[in-house]
Protein backbone atom coordinates (compact mmCIF):
# COMPACT_ATOMS: atom_id res chain seq x y z
CA UNK A 1 0.00 0.00 0.00
CA UNK A 2 3.01 2.36 0.25
CA UNK A 3 2.35 3.81 -3.08
CA UNK A 4 -0.40 5.71 -2.28
CA UNK A 5 -0.42 6.10 1.56
CA UNK A 6 3.01 6.73 2.49
CA UNK A 7 3.02 4.14 4.66
CA UNK A 8 6.79 3.33 3.63
CA UNK A 9 5.41 -0.54 3.13
CA UNK A 10 5.23 -1.86 -0.66
CA UNK A 11 4.17 -5.53 -0.43
CA UNK A 12 1.39 -4.89 2.15
CA UNK A 13 -1.95 -3.65 0.90
CA UNK A 14 -3.71 -3.84 4.15
CA UNK A 15 -6.16 -5.72 3.27
CA UNK A 16 -7.26 -4.10 -0.16
CA UNK A 17 -5.93 -5.30 -3.39
CA UNK A 18 -7.10 -2.27 -4.79
CA UNK A 19 -4.32 -0.62 -3.19
CA UNK A 20 -0.60 -0.10 -5.27
CA UNK A 21 1.47 -2.11 -3.78
CA UNK A 22 5.17 -3.87 -6.13
CA UNK A 23 2.85 -6.74 -6.96
CA UNK A 24 0.51 -4.05 -8.55
CA UNK A 25 4.42 -2.96 -10.68
CA UNK A 26 4.63 -6.53 -11.36
CA UNK A 27 1.97 -7.23 -13.14
CA UNK A 28 2.16 -4.44 -15.01
CA UNK A 29 5.36 -4.78 -16.37
CA UNK A 30 4.43 -8.17 -17.35
CA UNK A 31 1.21 -7.16 -19.15
CA UNK A 32 3.55 -4.89 -21.01
CA UNK A 33 7.04 -7.33 -21.32
CA UNK A 34 9.57 -4.94 -19.23
CA UNK A 35 10.96 -5.20 -16.10
CA UNK A 36 9.61 -3.68 -12.96
CA UNK A 37 12.10 -1.11 -12.37
CA UNK A 38 10.71 0.28 -16.18
CA UNK A 39 7.41 -0.39 -14.71
CA UNK A 40 8.21 2.00 -11.90
CA UNK A 41 10.21 4.59 -13.90
CA UNK A 42 7.62 4.68 -16.21
CA UNK A 43 5.07 5.79 -13.70
CA UNK A 44 7.80 7.96 -11.80
CA UNK A 45 7.73 9.91 -14.91
CA UNK A 46 4.22 10.28 -15.23
CA UNK A 47 3.50 11.11 -12.51
CA UNK A 48 5.99 13.90 -12.16
CA UNK A 49 4.15 15.54 -14.99
CA UNK A 50 0.57 14.99 -13.77
CA UNK A 51 1.57 16.17 -10.76
CA UNK A 52 2.95 19.58 -12.46
CA UNK A 53 0.02 20.41 -13.86
CA UNK A 54 -2.87 22.36 -12.68
CA UNK A 55 -5.62 20.55 -14.37
CA UNK A 56 -6.04 17.35 -14.97
CA UNK A 57 -8.50 15.57 -17.87
CA UNK A 58 -10.40 12.40 -17.72
CA UNK A 59 -9.60 11.77 -21.61
CA UNK A 60 -8.60 8.64 -22.04
CA UNK A 61 -5.75 10.80 -24.85
CA UNK A 62 -4.68 13.18 -22.34
CA UNK A 63 -0.88 13.64 -21.68
CA UNK A 64 0.36 16.30 -19.55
Amino acid sequence: MCYNCGCQMPNNDMGNPKNITNKTFEEAAEAMEQSVKESKQNALELLEKVLAVKEESKDKNWKP
